[in-house]
């Protein structure tokens, strides 16, 4: 905690020792009633209003002077701030895998609600983008600070037609691309280079979601990787599923076999695995600066999601305080005021 006003704690000091001196006088004043009263407990009965009771007042109204002394001191905290212009591409994946089971109540419902509760920790101010892919990339929502949209789009997100198969690559890219078309104009520039943009660092995020290895798309998973190292875009990828992950229904042959994006679609019902590949999406957080995530389990998805909302879009940074002591000085003197009304010792 640091502290704009800092000599103004030294009223602290002066509060003890008034506090102190207070104290004393009060003991002193005892013992001369003492004196005039030989039996103090029949006085106390008599006037009622004893132990501990008398005391609660009194302390409650030095408290609300000692944060009225630290709201003059004008207290700063560090603590993580919304970023000035700041984005998040949301980018999942939508590939008929994602109806496997193993991630409870499936993969894709599982990663909705994760979504919904990362909108509900993002700063108000973040725009969200949405991108949506199987065998190729969809903008299914544009970066906004209307989350409450993005939300419908997530919803809606059975409504894109995509093709068959899974293409990381390509979904890399159209959000590195969204990114870069949704900066500010003097920014565009910097972005659009080779090199690291160390100027837009930190100024967008994607969090990537998938459940499969790359079966189609123009990139490779690595060239997406490579493209969003180069805008300066870190991406945080998640990994979604069980090695045991199943779906069932009619399928198509890829370059591997029967597989939920094989074409064309022919042949009877089966039952074929789908695997997450954590590797791939290991190596695009280290290639680009984010960070990997292996989500086995609804609750691991949704608290990467949550943690994810509470850290993307903001920024280290100072943010003062001084409302919560005025505050708690408030409510302490109205607490000191009441009791001492309702415990005040009476004479019958």
């Amino acid at each position: 905690m640091r502290f704009e006003r800092p000599l103004l704690l030294l009223a602290l000091v002066a509060l003890a020792i008034a506090v102190a001196l207070a104290w004393w006088l009060l003991r002193r004043r005892r013992m001369r009633y003492a004196v005039r009263f030989t039996n103090l407990e029949v006085l106390a009965a008599v006037a009622g209003g004893g132990g501990w009771r008398r005391v609660v007042p009194p302390v409650f109204f030095v408290a609300a002077l000692a944060a009225l002394c630290v709201a003059f001191a004008r207290p700063h905290v560090d603590r993580l701030i919304a970023k000035d212009q700041a984005m998040v591409i949301l980018v999942i994946d939508t590939s008929r895998s994602m109806q496997a089971k193993d991630v409870k109540p499936t993969r894709l419902a599982a990663a909705q609600e994760a979504m919904r509760n990362f909108l509900d920790r993002v700063p108000k101010e973040l725009r969200v983008g949405l991108v949506v892919f199987a065998g190729e990339a969809q903008v299914a929502a544009p970066p906004t600070g209307d989350h409450e949209l993005v939300e419908q789009s997530i919803d809606e997100i059975g409504e894109f037609q995509t093709f068959g198969g899974t293409a990381i690559g390509d979904a890399l890219a159209a959000a590195v691309e969204l990114v870069q078309q949704s900066l500010p104009e003097e920014r565009q520039t910097i972005a659009l280079r080779t090199a690291p943009a160390d100027e837009t660092k930190g100024l967008a995020s994607i969090l990537f979601l998938s459940d499969g290895a790359q079966t189609r798309g123009t990139l490779m998973p690595y060239e997406g990787a490579d493209r969003a190292k180069a805008a300066g875009i870190p991406v945080y990828t998640v990994a979604l599923g069980t090695p045991e992950g199943t779906v069932t229904g009619r399928f198509g042959f890829g370059p591997g076999g029967p597989s939920p994006g094989g074409t064309p679609d022919f042949g009877g019902e089966q039952t074929i695995p789908v695997p997450p590949d954590p590797e791939t999406l290991r190596q695009i957080a280290e290639t680009t600066g984010g960070k990997f995530t292996e989500a086995r389990t609804a609750d691991v998805l949704e608290q990467t999601y949550e943690q994810l909302g509470s850290s993307l879009g903001r920024t280290p940074g100072e943010t003062e305080i001084t409302f919560i002591f005025l505050a708690a000085a408030g409510g302490l003197l109205l607490g000191a005021g009441v009791l001492s009304a309702l415990w005040s010792p009476r004479f019958p």
